[in-house]
């Protein structure tokens, strides 16, 4: 079953257990998913999928940060709720260690020296990384990378 299946297939159970805090996250991706599709006249494979969850999740830190700062609990904590069940569509993410390991040995195939070639190596690290790793941490990483 594709992610996009599942996704729809959680939608149905969770209207019938009448959950709605998870049904409207629910909604909220597979309609980012239906606007991809129709903006860009492609079916959705399971990395885009990966890719708008990422994309969902990120925006979700932001507003977490953001209200908390001006010290609006309630509102982090449903953007929390909301975050907690999109990351269930994540696959198992890298430890540190994993991408600094990948990052390394990424750096040492395409040959890249010094925090000129940084555009290169992500680019190359995206593809091979999208969805199993937090792009923050992946940025962090190829400095160090190509600080050494």
């Amino acid at each position: 079953m594709s992610l996009k299946d599942q996704i729809t297939e959680d939608m149905k159970t969770a209207m019938r257990a009448k959950d709605s805090e998870r049904l409207g996250t629910i909604r909220l991706l597979l309609s980012a998913m239906k606007q991809k599709e129709v903006d860009e006249r492609v079916v959705l494979d399971d990395v885009a999928v990966v890719a708008i969850v990422d994309k969902l999740i990120k925006q979700r830190k932001d507003s977490i940060a953001a209200f908390e700062q001006a010290a609006r609990q309630d509102l982090a904590d449903k953007e929390k709720a909301e975050m907690a069940v999109l990351l269930a569509y994540l696959p198992a993410r890298m430890s540190a260690e994993e991408v600094a390991t990948e990052v390394k040995a990424i750096v040492a195939e395409l040959g890249a020296k010094g925090p000129g070639d940084m555009g290169k190596v992500m680019g190359a690290v995206k593809t091979r990384l999208a969805g199993k790793a937090d792009m923050g941490e992946v940025s962090v990483a190829v400095k160090a990378a190509l600080a050494n």
